[in-house]
């Protein structure tokens, strides 16, 4: 029997190294995508490695192509690859909000488009979004896109028996956070305003999306699996 194949986009680091791992801990044949730290990812040596901009619909065609030849079909498609550009609406010029949609939506929505015709009967979909607001007007907006898309695709690709679901991070710990100059200490503080009184690590939402992925999910679609220790409960309800 052949192992489950996944592609995961963004994947050298963060939250996609983590899914990458433990897939891969768990007999998947994985496949990530990522346009930094490809030759320093420190991902196992059977995870192979694409280098692809989630904006470029080249890139994609590229590593959808890597996907089938090394692959032949995919069991999971993990729409991980984002971007952040936290400020407020005065600081937010045209080409920060036109790479917060290219990448964060465009770049999802052609990756499984193309990606389509290696998903066959029970494959699952996951999209990053993430859990609350207040990180910029514009960052929201792109990532708020990303809600009604993934369950307008659950209801269009249900009857070819393809799952499609979100993950939504609160605040977890990657690298991505240093690079926008928080400090561990900043980092800290606001851990004590979640509930559960940390920072989610990225082995959390792994293990979200490998539940996801999962047969113990195969009747779980159009739905959004929030993973954020607590944050936002109360906005919620």
């Amino acid at each position: 029997m052949t192992a489950p194949a996944a592609l995961i986009t963004g994947g050298t680091s963060g939250i996609g190294k983590a899914t990458a791992e433990l897939l891969h801990s768990r007999g998947y044949r994985v496949l990530v995508t990522g346009v930094t730290h490809l030759a320093d990812a420190g991902l196992p040596e059977e995870v192979l490695t694409v280098r692809a901009d989630a904006r470029s619909l080249p890139d994609i065609d590229h590593a959808i192509d890597q996907a089938r030849q090394h692959l032949g079909s995919l069991d999971l498609l993990f729409l991980n690859a984002g971007v952040s550009r936290p400020g407020p609406i005065e600081s937010t010029d045209e080409d920060a909000f036109d790479a917060l949609f290219d990448i964060n939506v465009k770049g999802a929505f052609f990756t499984l488009q193309k990606a389509l015709p290696l998903l066959g009967q029970g494959a699952s979909v996951v999209f990053t979004i993430g859990a609350g607001e207040g990180i910029g007007a514009a960052t929201t907006a792109a990532k708020g896109a990303l809600l009604p898309l993934m369950r307008s695709l659950a209801l269009e690709l249900a009857p070819r028996g393809i799952r499609v679901n979100a993950v939504s991070p609160g605040l977890i710990d990657t690298p991505v956070y240093a690079r926008m100059g928080v400090t561990p200490d900043m980092l800290d503080s606001w851990a004590r305003d979640v509930p559960l009184g940390r920072a989610g690590a990225p082995s959390d939402i792994a293990e979200a999306v490998a539940f996801l992925a999962s047969d113990a999910a195969g009747y779980v679609t159009g739905d959004d699996l929030v993973v954020s220790g607590g944050m936002g409960v109360h906005a919620r309800a």
